[in-house]
């Protein structure tokens, strides 16, 4: 047994770089890729020449080695739960923990050879010998140009959005005493958030490192190489017939690759004359021996046609390698590999070579610091434009530190996706307002639930206007108010009421005043400015009467008692005159809205009062979406209460969701509204939302298509494939772009078997799109479900239990256990 370090490639860690035995430099990034899945035919086209004109600024002698991690990983407790002890979120917590996935990481490491370095080889590699001596010094001028044109390859990649780099410092390279350097989590395969462990390394008859078998495949001869390259290719599983999704060209070896692996890609740059010149040779020395094998003959029309494309195409030519380095401490999982990395290969039309006699010596020269060592006889020539599609340009999901709850669409890995603060202040989106839409049965009712909780538990004042039941669950789940219509329990308001940290101000009157007018005029009746004035003086005598008896109680009983008592007094007083302001009119109109008339409920509630300090509250107006005289007063209401939280809540963030209800607020006269409402809640911390599932809406209303749409920064979509034949009319009135448009109807396409959830499709700014899943847990299913038979069996364990949140706990249990059946 050799001890490590006496053939360690490494000398030291100095001036954050790695400085070989053999005196060679070595600088490292950590990259981040573009999320899976999100690029464009143009983007992938664009990262492809971001990467070939970075290699063109490299010095001869230069070894560019990109390797992308994959190790599969598990999410912890706590990943999901916000630590309060709130039941869903502890729920949702439990629910994913355990949950493995892939997780990536890409670093690209810089070689720079010194003058009259030797080229390894299998036969001469560094691993083959007890020790090393180290040489001398480094020559400063050569690092100096080295570090000069690395600091170009970085600006290429930055300004060519190809990846984002961050330069590695010297405890990253080398380590510390609590966390391993990337030299050492190389050697003993640690992940990214594993402590130190020294493990054996076996390399006699294969290479194992501790418990782990190694197995190595590459593609390191021209004759394994797919016959056409490119910077993508169409991923079937996400295709239509109408869009082809697109992925890279080497994804199928990154994250499409369901086990533990290190993809490495060598590019070497050499002395493109010397290559040039070396080439000729060997095209007259095959071209001498072409009479007597037709082979040598092949070879030699290979190598011509290589040298003109070379010189008429200005290309660069290199020299390249690439493997896949995969391992498993599981004996079944161990012979799959084989076939999971070959089928792999095959997606890009390669064969797969297992290496076993020359697979130590990659596996030592692929170690960071020593790429210099690689050995050459395993590599191909080619040039830097081929070379760069084998180049993954796709890395994994990424998660905020808080938001929206959602899962990636690979692995359902927990995310947090923060639609509001961090886009608002990178320009990425103007306003904070949403946009919903898609056809039944899409989710979107369990896709806004768990929204309006995400913005709940950030402390949002959250208002839903709702048709068909859909937020009951969760409103109970949060103890807000929900205000529905029934025969038996009709809806009740008190607009008159004003509660803690609210005073009679401008706001408060003129709201009063809109709906008073409002139950007195019919809408598109005028009324005089005289008659304004005098209800305005009203309400405000009205007020200073409560003050002076504050055992009156404020509502619209007692406003009407002031009325036919203390005002008329002022009438008789001629302080009002009668021509200017008709009481008796005005009385005999508000009636049915007094104690015993026919909607003497509707303005004197005794609960639920204090709405503007009230953080979530749901109008259920399924039952009034008809009534010509409620709906258009409750509407009022609504409207204005929401106004008053606007205005008053100051820094606080609000939204107002409304469902299917748009429609008939539209109809009674509030279209108006909605427009006023998303172009001016920006300027007050607020999100409008509005949620449809009719798509012919999309097409035909003048309100969607010319303010709802347009001050919609943020559109989250869900499945309309049933759509797809009037799709190109929804991209147009939707903006969608077209890779908005396959992204889109890519939905639910390819879901994971054994898994219940539906997909989400979410563009902001029309800048940046992703696919996500929005599977949740057992728990908050039974919350958000609008089934009648499920909802009907979580009220009854709510009523036997104590509460919803209680009675869901129990009923998830006993459906888990077989008990119970939905």
């Amino acid at each position: 047994m050799i001890e490590i370090e006496k053939i360690l490639p490494v000398w030291k860690v100095e001036r954050d770089a790695m400085i070989s035995m053999n005196g060679d430099m070595t600088i490292a990034y950590e990259l981040r890729l573009p999320e899976i899945g999100t690029q464009s035919e143009k983007e992938f086209d664009a990262a492809h020449q971001a990467f070939v004109k970075a290699l063109r600024v490299l010095p001869p002698g230069t070894v560019f080695h990109k390797a992308d991690w994959f190790i599969r990983s598990k999410v912890g407790s706590g990943a999901v739960g916000d630590g309060s002890g709130n039941v869903l979120n502890v729920a949702s917590d439990r629910f994913f923990k355990g949950r493995e996935y892939l997780d990536h990481q890409c670093f690209i490491f810089l070689t720079q050879k010194p003058a009259g370095r030797k080229l390894s080889s299998s036969a001469y590699s560094n691993i083959l010998r007890k020790s090393i001596a180290p040489v001398g010094a480094a020559d400063e001028k050569l690092f100096a140009k080295f570090l000069s044109a690395a600091g170009q390859f970085e600006r290429i990649l930055l300004d060519g959005g190809a990846a984002s780099l961050r330069r590695l410092r010297d405890d990253e390279l080398a380590g510390t005493a609590n966390k391993p350097g990337i030299i050492e989590r190389y050697l003993f395969l640690l992940s990214r958030d594993q402590h130190s462990v020294i493990r054996d390394v076996h390399l006699k008859d294969e290479i194992r490192v501790g418990d782990k078998r190694v197995e190595l495949y590459t593609l390191a001869d021209a004759l394994d190489l797919p016959s056409v390259c490119g910077s993508r290719i169409n991923y079937e599983k996400y295709s239509t017939d109408r869009t082809k999704f697109s992925i890279g060209f080497a994804s199928p070896l990154g994250q499409l690759l369901d086990c533990d692996h290190i993809y490495n890609q060598f590019i070497f740059i050499g002395d493109a004359a010397k290559t040039i010149k070396r080439l000729e040779a060997k095209k007259l020395r095959l071209q001498s021996l072409s009479a007597y094998s037709r082979e040598n003959a092949v070879s030699r029309d290979a190598c011509n046609d290589f040298l003109n494309e070379a010189v008429a195409q200005q290309r660069m030519p290199v020299k390249a390698h690439f493997n896949v380095m995969a391992w498993s401490d599981d004996a079944l999982e161990h012979a799959e590999l084989k076939n999971k990395v070959g089928s792999a290969m095959a997606q890009l039309d390669a064969v797969c070579k297992q290496e076993t006699d020359g697979a130590a010596q990659i596996w030592y020269a692929a170690m960071p610091g020593n790429e210099a060592d690689f050995p050459m006889n395993d590599c191909f020539d080619t040039f830097a434009e081929q070379a760069a599609c084998f180049l993954n340009v796709e890395g994994g999901a990424r998660s905020d530190a808080m938001g929206l709850r959602l899962g990636d669409r690979l692995y359902g890995r927990p995310l947090n996706l923060d639609l509001f603060n961090a886009p608002m202040k990178s320009g990425l989106i103007t306003n904070r307002n949403l946009f919903i839409c898609g056809s039944s049965g899409a989710g979107k009712s369990l896709a806004m639930n768990g929204l309006l909780r995400s913005l709940y538990d950030q402390g949002t004042h959250c208002v839903t206007i709702d048709i068909g039941g859909s937020y009951a669950g969760l409103c109970e789940a949060v103890g807000g108010y929900y205000f529905t219509y029934t025969e038996e329990n009709p809806i009740r308001f008190n607009p008159f009421y004003i509660g803690r940290d609210d005073v009679l101000d401008i706001e408060k009157k003129e709201s009063l005043k809109t709906l008073l007018i409002a139950l007195w005029k019919k809408e598109g009746d005028s009324f005089k400015r005289s008659e304004y004035v005098a209800i305005s003086a009203a309400i405000t005598l009205y007020y200073e009467h409560l003050a002076a008896h504050p055992e009156i109680f404020q509502c619209f009983d007692s406003f009407y008692d002031f009325l036919m008592q203390e005002y008329m007094q002022v009438l008789e007083d001629g302080k009002v005159k009668e021509k200017d302001f008709d009481l008796g009119s005005f009385m005999y109109v508000l009636n049915p809205y007094y104690k015993g008339g026919e909607f003497d409920y509707l303005l004197n509630a005794t609960e639920n009062l204090d709405l503007l300090n009230e953080r979530f509250i749901v109008f259920e107006l399924d039952n009034l979406k008809s009534h010509e005289i409620l709906f258009p007063v409750v509407t009022i209401i609504i409207m204005e209460m929401f106004i008053s939280k606007m205005r008053k809540l100051k820094g606080q963030r609000k939204i107002l969701a409304i469902d299917e209800a748009w429609v008939a607020i539209a109809k009674a006269g509030m279209s108006g509204f909605i427009k006023y409402l998303y172009k001016t809640v920006r300027k007050f911390n607020g999100i409008a939302a509005l949620i449809t599932q009719e798509v012919d809406d999309l097409i035909s209303s003048p309100i969607i298509r010319e303010s709802v749409i347009n001050l919609s920064d943020t559109k989250i979509l869900l499945d309309m494939r049933k759509f797809m034949n009037k799709f190109d009319k929804i991209q147009e009135v939707l903006g969608l772009s077209d890779k908005a448009k396959t992204l889109l109807l890519s939905l639910n396409k390819a879901n994971e078997e054994g898994r219940q959830y539906r997909e989400v499709f979410i563009d902001q700014g029309g800048q940046r799109m992703n696919v996500y899943r929005n599977e949740i847990s057992l728990e908050e299913y039974l919350v958000y479900t609008t089934e009648e038979t499920e909802k009907m069996k979580v009220q009854e364990y709510a009523a036997r239990f104590g509460g919803i949140l209680k009675g869901v706990c129990v009923l998830a249990a006993e459906i888990r256990e077989g008990r119970t059946l939905l």
